[in-house]
């Protein structure tokens, strides 16, 4: 597989590269099959999180033996120095490794101050000068943070949604990132599922060849896409750029990207899926979303307290319940019509 220079680092990471969130998901030795045929298929490049339940666990548990053939990345959502040094020691435990590659603060509300010694930045130097960490990275869905955390000299890679619906904001974030040598990692490649056909976001983000895609990947099916794409890329041809037009018309404007932010709900509500049903319906085969489970799991919304901490939580600015009870109406719309 083609590998990428990501930024300052010099690191070369796969040009697919493997998303650990999803394997959270699954048990232990279907997580080992996974992760070692994405090694063995050339995937060099894992990023994961201190939040991602067992994902941590999972990567020590398949990839150990191979650990300096790889590169890692993680995360932690520490807000204070001690917290992060604690993170990073987990980390290193469950992965079975003394070091990581890319430690990222895990979307901050806000840039840390690197002047306070309590803070987090001095926490992220100080595992540098231990060796647990080689490089800093910061991930953000907000694009005003995320520009100023490449302006800032401060981060060596920058974690941002970017896929086939990228608007011109998101390019110029990625043209930055590649104009002061930061690495630029594109989470979100599927747009949370809603984006159905994995060839048109791989041929766009392919115009950016300084762009490291990490994909979300819980089967095997959907890695042996990702590595079928890159023995056998597809043209950005006229054809590509009319489906990711489709795209763009059928996603534009307010859509939840299933970022998961928002949690936890005080009414169950799974607002990640929730949120985002009515195009869930019909994007994606709708049989297992008008099962009776689903649909108990859906009238939670009517339970909502619209304390609104939900909405304030959105990276994007969504007025979440008002989007919440949108999607109620059309679901028993649309159950009501394809159950009878």
């Amino acid at each position: 597989m083609d590998t990428i220079r990501l930024g300052r680092t010099e690191l070369r990471v796969s040009a697919s590269s493997f998303g650990a969130l999803p394997i959270q998901r699954i048990p232990f030795d279907q997580a080992r099959t996974i992760l070692r045929k994405a090694y063995d298929g050339g995937i060099n490049f894992f990023d994961t999180a201190n939040a991602y339940s067992d994902s941590e666990e999972k990567i020590g548990y398949s990839l150990s033996d191979v650990r300096h053939h790889i590169i890692i990345a993680t995360k932690s959502g520490a807000t204070d120095k001690a917290a992060l040094l604690r993170h990073i020691e987990l980390s290193l435990k469950r992965m079975r490794t003394d070091y990581v590659d890319i430690l990222q603060l895990h979307n901050p509300s806000e840039l840390p101050d690197p002047e306070d010694p309590d803070g987090l930045y001095a926490g992220l130097l100080e595992a540098k000068q231990k060796g647990w960490i080689r490089f800093i990275g910061i991930t953000n869905h907000s694009a005003e943070r995320a520009r100023a955390a490449i302006l800032s000299g401060y981060y060596d890679t920058l974690q941002f949604p970017f896929s086939s619906l990228a608007d011109p904001q998101d390019i110029a974030l990625a043209q930055l990132a590649k104009e002061l040598d930061v690495g630029f990692i594109a989470m979100k490649g599927l747009a949370g599922g809603l984006i159905t056909d994995a060839s048109t976001t791989f041929a766009f983000i392919k115009q950016y060849p300084h762009v490291v895609p990490i994909w979300g990947i819980q089967r095997e099916a959907e890695l042996d896409e990702f590595l079928r794409l890159e023995e056998n890329p597809p043209e950005y041809d006229a054809a590509m750029k009319a489906k990711i037009e489709e795209d763009r018309k059928a996603l534009c404007g307010g859509f939840c990207r299933g970022c998961g932010y928002c949690l936890p709900c005080p009414a169950g509500i799974d607002i990640p899926t929730d949120a985002r049903m009515s195009l869930l319906l019909r994007r994606s085969p709708y049989g297992p979303h008008l099962g009776e489970e689903r649909r108990r799991n859906m009238l939670k919304i009517q339970d909502c307290r619209h304390c609104n901490a939900c909405r304030s939580r959105c990276p994007y600015g969504l007025d979440t319940p008002a989007l919440l009870q949108e999607n109620l109406r059309d679901y028993l719309a649309f159950y009501q019509e394809h159950k009878e």
